[in-house]
């Protein structure tokens, strides 16, 4: 069974950076397009950015794609994401997992995924 564990979260002030990781285990990984996803409190989950197994990158807003940057290690079965210039509204559960569309702006997880327990990044004002 796949298992995944999310880390790097945690409290920022505004304009800070923090830098997620999400590694998988109990699958491949190289041949998994990756994306990563975030969840407020009273919100629906959001894709915020995916990159193709070549990786090729797509994000998914214009309003991230200058602060958020997606990258991967195939051979550490990792995808992280660095976050800079947070912003308040950046403040949300963040979750990895595979995804089934990666494009255009269109990120949508795989239905079969196992969640992780995500990791938490709060930016204060």
């Amino acid at each position: 069974q796949v298992q995944v564990v999310e880390s790097g979260g945690g409290l920022v002030q505004a304009g800070g950076s923090l830098r997620l990781s999400c590694t998988v285990s109990g699958s491949t990984f190289y041949d998994r397009v990756m994306g990563w996803f975030r969840q407020a409190p009273g919100k629906e989950r959001e894709g915020v950015s995916c990159i193709l197994v070549s990786g090729i990158v797509e994000s998914y807003s214009d309003s991230l794609k200058d602060r958020f940057t997606i990258s991967r290690d195939n051979a550490k079965n990792t995808v992280y994401l660095q976050m800079n210039s947070l912003k308040p509204e950046d403040s949300a559960m963040y979750h990895c997992a595979t995804t089934t569309l990666c494009s255009r702006g269109i990120i949508v997880p795989a239905p079969s995924w196992n969640w992780g327990q995500g990791t938490q990044v709060t930016v204060s004002s």
